[in-house]
């Protein structure tokens, strides 16, 4: 099968969000996803999308399908050069936020994908990188 390149989608207002959320999805169905759990991927870039925007305000998204020798899959990486988290441990946590909200958005991206990876600096900003395999 020969599977579509990365996708790099620069994250700056909500048509970025939009094409995130399109692009992930049509990725994940091309790649053999089906429906609901494309949705469940597109859902997830979502929220990785929207906090870039909320807290740094521009980032990036690399939209990569995954091919290794028995299994295939698909790699999101969310990246921004914004404010950091300050305590990674406690925004994972159910029900924390630091701007209102009902803080289900990291701990729910992590509970969708199969691989959750996250590093934070303060001051340098942050990187969120999620993997789903068929």
């Amino acid at each position: 099968m020969d599977y579509p390149k990365s996708i790099w989608i620069v994250i700056h207002r909500e048509a970025d969000i939009t094409r995130s959320i399109f692009e992930s999805q049509r990725m994940a169905q091309s790649l053999g996803f089906d429906h609901g759990r494309a949705q469940m991927i597109a859902t997830a870039v979502s929220e990785l999308a929207r906090n870039i925007i909320k807290y740094a305000q521009k980032g990036k998204i690399i939209i990569t399908p995954l091919n290794e020798r028995r299994r295939s899959g698909i790699e999101i990486i969310c990246q921004d050069t914004g404010p950091g988290i300050p305590n990674v441990d406690q925004a994972m946590e159910d029900y924390f936020s630091s701007s209102g909200t009902l803080g289900l958005g990291l701990p729910g991206v992590k509970r969708m994908m199969d691989e959750f990876e996250i590093t934070s600096i303060v001051n340098q900003g942050t990187k969120v990188i999620i993997r789903k395999w068929l």
